[in-house]
C-alpha cells in the first residue's frame, strides 16, 4: 500500500492540492491499481506477438500529387486577373505568424 508521503508527492508532481479525506481515498485507489499492475507482470505474454493496432485497421493514403484539372492556358488567364502573384502562384495574406 502507497504511505501517505508517496500520494502526496505524486499529488505534488501532477500540481494537485488534495485534503486529508482525498489525500486518503487516493492512498486506497492508487494502491488498488498497483496491485492489479503487478497482477499483470505475473502473466505470461512470451508467445504473444506485440501488436501496434488492436483493430487490424490500416492507415489509407492518397497519392500527392498537384491538381491538372486546369490547362496551362486557363491557369494563364487566371493568374492574369490576380492582382497578386510570384512564381506562378496565387498570392494572398499570411494567416499564420
Amino acid at each position: 500500500m502507497l504511505t501517505e508521503k508517496e500520494v502526496e508527492h505524486i499529488a505534488q508532481l501532477a500540481r494537485l492540492e488534495l485534503s486529508e479525506k482525498e489525500k486518503a481515498k487516493f492512498q486506497k485507489e492508487l494502491s488498488l491499481v498497483l496491485d492489479y499492475v503487478d497482477k499483470l507482470k505475473e502473466l505470461d505474454i512470451g508467445q504473444v506477438e506485440p501488436t501496434t493496432s488492436g483493430s487490424g485497421s490500416a492507415n489509407v493514403m492518397r497519392s500527392d500529387f498537384g491538381n491538372s484539372a486546369y490547362s496551362p492556358e486557363t491557369v494563364v488567364k487566371i493568374l492574369e486577373q490576380v492582382p497578386d502573384k510570384k512564381d506562378g502562384f496565387l498570392k494572398v495574406k499570411a494567416i499564420l505568424k
